[in-house]
């Protein structure tokens, strides 16, 4: 019955490397829960899978993001709580305070744009950011502002923000 069995090292490979993205993830979460802000200029786009298992997010988010949500964690979060397999955070959409419950194999992505560095869980190697291709926050966050940026001030309401800039093509 060994004699059947093939070692897939390549998918072996990518499958080691997306752990030790998830743990950099965490660990850079848990430095960020201890300090209780991100230092300096460090801010967070988190890709998940909405519907993931584990993942507790209120309804009408989950309706209104029924695959895919990401969430900004710069200036307006609180309450970011990390363990082993997820990571707790208080944001507000639209005004409305809402906790959210993200188990870490539901990121599919994350990024700190400040370090120039993303990941996405989706495919083997690290994205690559080229100057000046952050990404924009998409309309539904910005509803309401003038210059379409909600202005940095907790309670307003949090980005909502599309990674595509940080894919490889």
């Amino acid at each position: 019955m060994s004699e059947d069995v093939e070692l897939d090292y390549n998918e072996l490979f990518q499958e080691a490397q997306k752990k030790a993205y998830r743990f950099l993830m965490r660990d850079v979460l848990e430095i960020v829960a201890e300090l209780g802000d991100a230092p300096g200029e460090h801010h967070f786009f988190i890709e998940f899978a909405t519907g993931a298992p584990g993942v507790v997010i209120p309804d009408h988010l989950k309706e209104q993001y029924p695959e895919r949500m990401t969430i900004v964690l710069q200036h307006q979060f609180e309450g970011l709580t990390v363990d082993d397999d997820k990571l707790g955070v208080t944001l507000w959409f639209k005004g409305k305070e809402a906790r959210l419950e993200v188990p870490f194999n539901a990121v599919t992505q994350f990024a700190d744009p400040s370090a120039q560095f993303g990941v996405s869980f989706d495919a083997a190697a690290p994205v690559e950011e080229t100057e000046g291709s952050e990404p924009e926050a998409a309309a539904e966050a910005a509803e309401g502002e003038e210059d379409g940026a909600p202005e940095e001030h907790k309670g307003e309401g949090a980005d909502i923000v599309s990674l595509d800039s940080f894919r490889k093509k």
